[in-house]
């Protein structure tokens, strides 16, 4: 059975680190949930991961946007759900982690119509 750990928490209280180890643990990816460290040029200030950590677990939804795009909840909910789904043919745990608690509640919840 596919298994979620979802790590929540503000900015710069050890997520990231401990979802380093969970998912080195389980031989698994992580998925972020924060809305601003999808921006590559917001490093500063949103306790990105590090190169050298990025180097260490495939981290999906981190510095893949720019600051003039344009991205919603809805967006992070369809990408991130598909990378879940793609992730969960590979492994049995894959570890979520960030503080946008919209987007941890559209990916465990999911996002009402409107």
């Amino acid at each position: 059975m596919p298994t979620l750990i979802v790590l929540i928490g503000p900015t710069g209280v050890g997520k990231t680190e401990l979802s380093l180890r969970l998912a080195e643990n389980f031989h698994t990816s992580i998925v972020s949930a924060d809305s601003r460290q999808l921006y590559a040029e917001l490093k500063i200030g949103t306790a990105a991961p590090t190169p050298d950590q990025l180097k260490r677990v495939p981290h999906y939804l981190v510095g893949t946007l720019h600051l003039t795009d344009y991205y919603s909840a809805a967006q992070y909910e369809q990408e991130a759900m598909e990378i879940l789904h793609q992730l969960f043919t590979e492994h049995e745990v894959v570890v979520l982690t960030g503080g946008s608690m919209m987007y941890v509640d559209a990916i465990c919840k999911g996002i009402d119509d409107i």
